[in-house]
């Protein structure tokens, strides 16, 4: 099935985290499919960001507010009447979570109760996708992908607070929004699950992208520190075509697709980061390069798939661009932010060639 871009039109859509990397390229598809979306979240979490620089407020309501501030999230909901929620709001990083614990899970956990809350006082909303992330599972470090009904886990902070928001999500699920009562109560929540996101716009520290491309940019050879560690990487607008057309499922269909579900690239664009590297440098050119940085670094885990037979065969969902091409399309992007492009504009390109892809 492909994504009905009619759907959307009209649609009052909830976007928390819109400031971020994924949320400012998720608010510029549904603006461009006719939504009328309201974004609630934090500043940007970088600067540069692409909120900014692709100026993705200009066509919807932007609110600043904390995830974690129940009244004030209430007081969004009941004043836009969002008929799909998409929850994304976030403390995304691992890294970052072995530093702050405790703003990981009071964010990650507390900040899903909430919206998880504020839906039991909302008439309006149909339709809920909550976004957590592959490191939700229990990682065996076995060479399958997980499937959805695979135990919920996490190492590290970040990981296990994305488990829990699981947990928190399946338990509103049963005890409010239950798909046999959906008659009474009208909403079906889901949850979608992916993996490590690439795409033109990502400033974030710590990643191993941006990383690279701001060396490149500062003509500097990349320092890696696991360079065999294999990641399922997949350009940002794959997940992202998941979670619209999950939603309009939910929308459309209700309880049937009430459940969780994988979006993540195909088994053979599962890379080493060395790859990943030599690709991005030679598609960038201009003498770009890398070395291997050893040393002490927090655990991460080494291995982790998803299997996402589930979304393939249910959603129709598929993916659409193979990494080197996400990694091409990166580096177009960067270059012509260099160049002073305007990229909202440039965004909005990729999401049509996206769209048309097959």
């Amino acid at each position: 099935m492909e994504m009905n871009r009619k759907f959307w039109v009209g649609k009052r859509v909830l976007l928390t985290g819109h400031t971020g990397f994924k949320g400012s390229w998720l608010s510029l598809w549904l603006q461009s499919m006719g939504a009328k979306v309201v974004g609630y979240a934090l500043n940007p979490p970088t600067n540069p960001s692409l909120f900014e620089v692709a100026n993705v407020s200009q066509g919807m309501t932007s609110i600043i507010g904390d995830i974690r501030d129940l009244a004030h999230l209430q007081k969004v909901f009941a004043e836009h009447q969002p008929e799909i929620v998409i929850h994304m709001a976030a403390q995304p990083l691992v890294r970052y979570s072995y530093l702050e614990p405790v703003e990981t899970y009071s964010t990650n956990v507390m900040g899903t109760v909430n919206v998880l809350e504020t839906l039991r006082q909302t008439n309006s909303v149909k339709a809920i996708v909550n976004v957590t992330s592959d490191k939700c599972y229990e990682n065996r470090e076995w060479a399958w992908g997980y499937r959805e009904n695979e135990a919920i886990g996490g190492f590290d902070p970040y990981s296990s607070s994305k488990g829990c928001a699981e947990l928190v999500t399946a338990a509103y699920r049963n005890s409010y929004f239950h798909p046999e009562k959906y008659q009474t109560h009208g909403v079906a929540i889901a949850t979608g699950r992916a993996g490590n996101v690439i795409g033109g716009g990502d400033w974030a520290e710590d990643r191993l992208i941006p990383d690279t491309v701001r060396a490149i940019v500062k003509g500097q050879p990349v320092s890696i520190r696991n360079p065999d560690s294999i990641r399922p990487w997949q350009h940002v607008l794959e997940p992202l075509s998941g979670y619209l057309l999950l939603a309009q499922k939910l929308y459309e269909e209700g309880p049937e697709f009430a459940e969780a579900w994988n979006f993540g690239p195909n088994d053979d664009d599962a890379m080493p980061v060395d790859w990943i590297l030599d690709n991005l440098t030679k598609a960038w050119g201009e003498g770009a390069s890398w070395k291997f940085n050893g040393g002490d670094h927090p655990h991460e885990a080494y291995y982790l798939k998803l299997d996402c037979s589930k979304a393939k065969s249910r959603l129709h969902w598929q993916t659409k661009w193979r990494l080197a091409k996400a990694l091409e399309e990166i580096c177009i992007w960067h270059k012509a932010h260099i160049a002073g492009a305007d990229m909202q504009a440039m965004c909005l390109h990729q999401i049509k060639q996206y769209e048309v892809a097959n």
